[in-house]
């Protein structure tokens, strides 16, 4: 089980420059402070036009700064956004690159395609076609890496008519940085899984619900027929409110808050879907039909049974020990690592330092000292992550100099891909 934070910069009214200014630092200090407690990833998301629920529009920025104050903890983007009047492909790809060398090899590159009317609209992007771009593009972006002065990458399709070129410049992870791609709805999964990225999911589900699509995931993994990338990233990641505090009521009276403010906000992005029959988009259409009832949180925003929801898992707001055993739920389940939203509403910067120091001291050791052996319906195996082969890491290129690397070759899956615990491809 690894450990990380995603970044929204949710941004409460009233805006002021000085607020968006403190969310913006503030998440650095806190990401800065999560490394140095144990926690293994920092994401952030891109979003436009998204007020209050996320002022992300530029994580090329934010992360670049990042990767300077940070030595060991991986970097990921989570997402970017794919359709073509989002981000060109190859800007995709070059962004990447230079994240990873800025990073001494130490980024991950999650992709998607809007779910949100809001900024589909605003770029002028027909959400009908919006999958099919992202599908298309996502399997260019890997030969874009391979690309050379002699053998450029070119490519004609339905959505993008690229001359030769040699995209520059290139990843120094080896063959390249882990692919990712966010899944909220069901159908994304198994996607996913064929294509052999790894699952950030953005839904908020519970353990008890996460099962079904981890199970369809991984057994798409098992044969990954699309497989877009030189190797396949078996890993699912699972994303929920977080406030750790050692006192239960007072964990609930800051962090309560907080998440059902940050639910309702982002309940409120499908209400644009209402009404409208969109290709693609029948989940969220069916999301805005239900309404604020049928979820975690009450028509005036304040959450319906906190105990219930921490319980389930659905937001993990509690002690170390409270939230240590929501997670080993989650672990049951197949998820490998757990991505939590701390950056809620109004709740305050010392109390989310706080809470990091908090879990780092008193939960992740746990998980790290105790083997994390994980049944999920195939033979148990000692958890294995898959990652490029050659990194940097937090000591530079510089202790890697005249290191050839290991050879590339052409194998469709990782070394270790045979003993993942889900997966077990060969076993």
């Amino acid at each position: 089980m690894k450990f990380g934070l995603i970044y929204e910069m949710n941004t409460p009214l009233p805006h002021t420059g000085a607020q968006e200014y403190r969310i913006y630092w503030e998440a650095l200090e806190q990401i800065c402070l999560a490394e140095d407690v144990g926690f293994d990833y920092a994401w952030e998301v891109e979003h436009h036009f998204l007020t209050e629920y996320s002022h992300s529009s530029a994580p090329e920025v934010f992360l670049g700064a990042l990767t300077q104050r940070t030595r060991k903890i991986r970097i990921g983007q989570g997402i970017a956004q794919l359709p073509y009047r989002f981000n060109h492909p190859a800007k995709v790809a070059e962004r990447a690159a230079v994240f990873d060398i800025l990073s001494n090899g130490r980024f991950d590159l999650g992709t998607g395609r809007s779910i949100t009317e809001a900024e589909l609209g605003g770029f002028e992007i027909n959400p009908a076609e919006s999958k099919a771009q992202w599908e298309e593009f996502i399997s260019l972006i890997p030969k874009m890496w391979k690309s050379t002065e002699k053998e450029p990458f070119s490519y004609k399709g339905k959505f993008l008519d690229m001359p030769p070129r040699n995209v520059l410049p290139k990843p120094i992870q080896s063959p390249h940085p882990p692919l990712w791609t966010a899944a909220t709805q069901p159908l994304t999964f198994r996607q996913a899984g064929e294509r052999g990225l790894g699952v950030l999911c953005f839904g908020f589900n519970a353990a008890v619900e996460l099962g079904e699509q981890c199970q369809v995931y991984y057994e798409a993994l098992k044969n990954p027929t699309l497989q877009v990338g030189d190797f396949v990233n078996a890993n699912l990641a699972a994303t929920a409110p977080f406030f750790c505090h050692s006192d239960r009521r007072r964990a609930r009276l800051l962090g309560a808050p907080a998440s059902a403010y940050f639910s309702l906000k982002a309940l409120q992005l499908f209400t644009p879907w209402y009404g409208k029959d969109v290709p693609g988009y029948e989940y969220y259409t069916n999301m805005a039909k239900r309404g604020l009832s049928d979820f975690s949180v009450g028509r005036d925003g304040k959450p319906r049974d906190m105990d219930r929801l921490v319980e389930e898992g659905t937001v993990l707001i509690g002690t170390p020990d409270e939230i240590g055993e929501a997670i080993e739920k989650y672990e049951q389940a197949g998820v490998t690592q757990m991505v939590f939203l701390v950056q809620m509403g109004q709740l305050a910067h010392r109390d989310i330092l706080a809470s990091l120091e908090l879990f780092g001291k008193e939960v992740i050791p746990h998980f790290r000292a105790r083997g994390h052996k994980i049944p999920y319906g195939f033979k148990e195996f000692e958890t294995r992550v898959n990652f490029p082969t050659k990194t940097f890491g937090e000591h530079g290129l510089a202790a890697h100099l005249g290191d050839p690397g290991k050879p590339k070759g052409e194998a469709k899956h990782s070394p270790d891909l045979a003993d993942h615990p889900f997966v077990g491809v060969g076993k």
